[in-house]
């Protein structure tokens, strides 16, 4: 640029200053245009839904009328007296009356176009007539299971009720179950009639060209009709947008949706006399076709107002930079400076060689800024929330996530406190930055309760990308070393868009739910075909006998049924986390309540160990909730035997021990209530009717005691004694010496060695 004209310079600048705002308005127009145009063809399209939905409300409520005539005529009358499929097929006059039924329900299917088939049948009978198979053993024709289930959803009242359903020759129909009422009747009945499937689309059916699809979807969330034929029957809260969108929606309204690259409109309104919701799809690129040759225009006449202005900018540059010109003409010729090819701002540069040094340092800072930064925007993506541009942080495009637990965590903080634990952290997280190589970017983060995330960010090659699962046992190998403790780590599958991210990092936590039955220390990959979502399994008979044993004080007979209950999970095809958790929360559930009526001392010793259900849900595997249940249900066994005035002293025994071994620590009394496994309060009122004194008090005496030892054996300065019996500084250690021995430490050690 120093070669270049000042003149020229000066003229890009207003160029610059004039093109962006009529890029800016451009831009603007046709924004508000689009948006305009989007909201009212949106609201036409709705329209041209309800008319549809109105349609097939009509056609479909003239049927079901068309059913409950035939119900009240008398017409199944006749095959009252007939119960079974012998009797009505014993002479041609019980035939006739059966052939009459049918006639009626074939005359019924032509009434209304798409009719699949139709029957009846009456109840406690062992035969069917129906329009596909006539008059045919109830044992011949398809399971009538459904209709009992399908009666089962009806709000209420005489109405017959639409069911989504295949057949057993595989069509697809919506039929219509009207049980026979005795307001109509004597006979009772079910009339059904099965409409093709694909009926009901052609009433959907849109003329629009823009028209991209429909859905039928039915009160319990299931797809009933759309052109997609693999999304039939399904739950549409497992299918993609259908499901976000009917969530918590109103009855009538629409939403624009990005789907695969192209922009869609999705209308829906519902149906109050079916209890459906009408979904109808249009492409917006189809439906704006007018407004685009708009916007072109726009962009054109934008064209040419700026090849217009660039000449007028030109000659505005060189009228408003000729005093500059000559300032520096006169300069050349006074003062003999040589400043040929360059312009002013040259001069400039000076200036800013000067804040070089400055740049340096504010670098380091904005490092760290930008890390911090960084982290945030990834705890973010990991929300499904994107606050920055994705490419500033992950420029790749494959993702996965790995979760990393650390397993026995309760034990893990029991042992470090929470300097060691942050240090801990960094170490992990410096491991993982050099952990990768070239190719590969990854993103640590620490998640709280011993739980991290790592977001990995891969650019290499199909072919290339492997070995994922090598590092991540590098990984749990080093995290070992530092931790002293195994970490289980659940990797998720691969994704090439970042807003997956939050799906994948779900799909690693539920990866690492593995270790509950595979256990402690393990690399969980993906999803499994089969998690156990359909299966459940729960062990009501060991419950009746665990409460049996437990009456009994038999606990060698608990552990049996215990042990059990773990050959029964670990045997099973596929059993969830969720239902694992279930069983044993349930078993403590059913043993409080029976206790509560039946030992109300020993339900008193169970309420004392606090929240017995959290302690079962920070628990890791199989094994540990084994321990645990071996442990609670052994405490309740003695619980029973012992007489309840022993109660408090045990647990004062429990107290006074903990803090004996544990006081050189940073105690929190809430957690150590959960240890010990009674609440907060009642821990508090044991240790004032045991102890004689509050747990800080008792507490601070032990420190107190320790330290004077300390000060009479010498060797250390206040701090490092204030630090090795619990302190955190040595002004706490010398406020709490002074308050139990009446003087500070310093005074104490110079009476002692004087006296």
């Amino acid at each position: 640029m120093k070669r270049f004209p000042m003149t020229l310079q000066l003229a890009l600048i207003l160029f610059i200053v004039m093109v962006i705002p009529a890029s800016i308005l451009t831009w603007y127009s046709g924004e508000q245009s689009f948006r305009d145009s989007e909201r009212q063809i949106a609201e036409s399209s709705l329209a041209e839904l309800v008319a549809g939905r109105r349609l097939n409300e009509n056609a479909l409520n003239n049927l079901a009328q068309d059913v409950v005539r035939l119900s009240a005529i008398g017409t199944f009358d006749r095959l009252r007296p007939f119960p079974t499929y012998d009797e009505i097929s014993a002479d041609y006059g019980r035939i006739s009356r059966a052939m009459t039924v049918m006639r009626e329900l074939t005359n019924l299917n032509h009434r209304a176009d798409g009719i699949y088939s139709s029957f009846f049948y009456m109840q406690d009978s062992d035969y069917v007539v129906s329009t596909d198979r006539s008059i045919t053993r109830l044992e011949r024709y398809e399971d009538l299971g459904w209709i009992d289930e399908a009666l089962e959803r009806r709000s209420g009242g005489i109405a017959g009720i639409w069911v989504p359903r295949k057949l057993d020759s595989g069509v697809k129909v919506v039929s219509y179950v009207l049980p026979l009422n005795r307001l109509s009747t004597t006979t009772k009945g079910t009339i059904v009639i099965n409409v093709r499937e694909s009926q009901l689309g052609q009433y959907m059916y849109s003329a629009n060209e823009a028209s991209a699809g429909y859905a039928l979807i039915d009160g319990d969330g299931t797809m009933v009709s759309s052109p997609d034929k693999s999304l039939l029957l399904k739950n549409i809260a497992d299918l993609p947008v259908y499901g976000e969108l009917l969530k918590n929606s109103p009855s009538e309204g629409y939403a624009f949706r990005e789907v695969n690259g192209d922009r869609l409109l999705y209308a829906w309104s519902d149906s109050q006399l079916l209890g459906w919701t009408h979904v109808g799809v249009f492409s917006v690129q189809e439906l704006l076709t007018q407004t685009h040759a708009r916007q072109s225009g726009l962009v054109l006449m934008t064209a040419i107002i700026i090849f217009v202005g660039a000449f007028v900018t030109l000659l505005l540059a060189t009228w408003l930079s000729r005093p500059a010109r000559q300032l520096v003409r006169r300069l050349n010729e006074e003062s003999g400076a040589k400043l040929p090819r360059r312009n002013e701002f040259a001069f400039l540069e000076d200036a800013f060689l000067s804040m070089r040094d400055e740049e340096s340092r504010l670098h380091t800072l904005l490092q760290q800024r930008e890390r911090d930064a960084r982290s945030l925007a990834v705890q973010h993506l990991l929300r499904g929330e994107v606050t920055r541009p994705v490419e500033e942080i992950f420029p790749y495009e494959h993702f996965r996530v790995a979760a990393i637990s650390i397993d026995g965590y309760r034990q893990y903080v029991s042992k470090h406190n929470s300097e060691t634990r942050s240090y801990h952290r960094y170490l992990l997280s410096g491991y993982c930055d050099s952990l990768f190589e070239e190719g590969i970017t990854s993103h640590f983060l620490y998640r709280g309760d011993g739980y991290f995330t790592l977001v990995i960010n891969d650019g290499r090659e199909e072919g290339e990308r492997g070995g994922i699962r090598g590092l991540m046992q590098q990984l749990a190998s080093r995290a070992e070393e530092v931790l002293g403790h195994t970490v289980t780590i659940g990797l998720s599958g691969e994704k090439d868009d970042a807003q997956y991210i939050r799906d994948l990092a779900a799909e690693a936590s539920e990866a690492v739910k593995r270790r509950m039955i595979a256990g402690s220390g393990g690399i969980h990959c993906g999803p499994r075909e089969d998690d156990g979502s359909g299966k459940y399994i729960y062990p009501a008979h060991s419950e009746r006998r665990i409460l049996n044993f437990l009456d009994a004080g038999d606990l060698a007979g608990i552990d049996r049924e215990l042990d059990k209950i773990v050959c029964d999970i670990r045997s099973a095809d596929s059993v969830s986390y969720d239902n694992i958790l279930f069983i044993y929360n349930q078993l403590v559930g059913v043993t409080i309540k029976h206790l509560r009526e039946n030992d109300n001392h020993a339900a008193r010793i169970v309420a004392g160990r606090g929240s017995v259900y959290s302690v079962i849900s920070s628990l890791d595997t199989l094994n540990d909730l084994q321990a645990y249940l071996h442990e609670f249900y052994a405490e309740v066994v003695s619980a029973s035997a012992k007489p309840a005035s022993s109660e408090a002293a045990s647990h004062g025994e429990r107290i006074a021990a903990y803090l004996r071994e544990h006081y050189r620590e940073e105690v929190v009394f809430e957690d150590m209530a959960s240890e010990l496994g009674i609440s907060y309060s009642y821990m508090r009122k044991i240790a004032y009717e045991t102890l004689g004194c509050s747990l800080i008090d008792y507490l601070n005496k032990l420190r107190v005691e320790e330290a004077k030892r300390l000060l009479l054996a010498g060797g250390r300065t206040i701090t490092e004694i204030a630090a090795e019996v619990g302190y955190e500084n040595a002004r706490s250690f010398n406020r709490f010496f002074h308050k139990y021995e009446g003087m500070a430490p310093s005074a104490y050690k110079t009476k002692q060695r004087t006296s």
